[in-house]
């Protein structure tokens, strides 16, 4: 391909790409994505998010690189956009060769977002939950909330859910969109009603505000919490007494302090990144009665294996298009020549 022209991703190409491949092998490829990226941990020049908020939402980058590729998302949250005909999230991103900054792929990230968190998300449940675990809790029936579901069921086992939303019409919809998944779903009157007898909790709020969702009361021995809501500054679903009670793993632990539900807790609170957990460095679970939390808020590695994992499949497919983000130039040196090619052959003149 013309080094001049990107790999382009439209949010339709992503749908139809992943429909192609099949939901579950879409993440389980991201999961081993994910897996091998972390497990390369000390090879990428990481950094938080760099985050803009205001009072409806915020607006992030997510920048990582390693010495070959480089990656950014742009995202945002803003939890009343719904009201408007939005998206809560929306995302895009590129993909970049380090050597010679050249943009590989420009590519949509909503939907390859929702799978990449719930890849992660099942790839710590793998990690952190106990062996068996077949009943999950579902609280915050929303965009993402399809995604985690399959990612558990495929990847981890779940073969039951338990959902609540305080939104009706929001738990309506994961129902039908998960008809003949082969998920038995049971509706539940209240988040507490949801996490009793379950194995695994996801929380998938989406409000801005500290809205606690699971508190020190719905907590059972050997229970995994899997914490996905969209977090920032002020943003907590868990009780700190949760936190306190349970042994906490997180992705990237300066972005998780100021955006997670560890954001609640002292400073010198003891976390453990996953990623020492899947190289052996550290222990995951210990014992069966254990409780653990994955404080999940999305780190920038995710979508950097994301778009590569995007990258590869939208070339074997053949699918995509090509974009000219950059000018194709004879000579790299004259760049002003740029200006002049186009408008000769439109017949326009430059101004004087």
């Amino acid at each position: 391909m013309n080094p001049a022209h990107t790999l382009f991703l439209s949010a339709p190409a992503a749908a139809e790409l992943i429909q192609r491949h099949g939901i579950a092998q879409t993440l389980r490829g991201m999961r081993d994505a994910i897996a091998e990226d972390f497990g390369r941990w000390a090879d990428f020049d990481k950094s938080a998010r760099v985050a803009n908020h205001s009072a409806q939402g915020v607006i992030e980058l997510m920048p990582i690189a390693d010495d070959r590729l480089y990656s950014f998302k742009y995202v945002n949250g803003h939890p009343d956009n719904t009201r408007l005909g939005l998206s809560t999230v929306m995302a895009f991103g590129v993909l970049a060769d380090v050597a010679t900054g050249t943009p590989l792929l420009l590519s949509e990230l909503t939907l390859t977002t929702a799978l990449r968190t719930a890849a992660t998300s099942a790839l710590a449940a793998q990690t952190l939950a106990r062996p068996g675990s077949r009943v999950m809790a579902l609280i915050g029936n929303g965009a993402q909330s399809e995604f985690q579901a399959l990612a558990f069921q495929h990847l981890v086992g779940i073969s039951t859910l338990r959902v609540f939303d305080l939104d009706r019409a929001a738990t309506d919809k994961l129902v039908a969109n998960l008809a003949g998944s082969g998920l038995h779903i049971v509706v539940c009157a209240s988040a507490a009603d949801a996490v009793r007898g379950a194995d695994i909790v996801t929380t998938l709020t989406a409000d801005k505000t500290n809205a606690t969702i699971v508190t020190p009361d719905m907590l059972e021995p050997g229970m995994h919490i899997n914490g996905v809501g969209g977090d920032c500054p002020g943003k907590t679903e868990l009780h700190a007494e949760v936190l306190r009670r349970a042994s906490v793993f997180v992705e990237y632990t300066p972005q998780t302090r100021v955006e997670g539900d560890i954001q609640q807790m002292p400073a010198d609170f003891a976390v453990t990144e996953l990623h020492d957990v899947l190289a052996g460095r550290e222990p995951g679970r210990t014992h069966a009665s254990q409780i653990t939390v994955f404080d999940s808020v999305g780190f920038a590695l995710e979508d950097y294996s994301a778009l590569r994992f995007m990258h590869g499949l939208a070339v074997a497919q053949g699918m995509g298009t090509t974009v000219s983000l950059i000018p194709d130039l004879a000579d790299p040196k004259n760049l002003f020549g740029a200006l002049r090619a186009p408008a000769a052959a439109a017949g326009l003149r430059l101004a004087a």
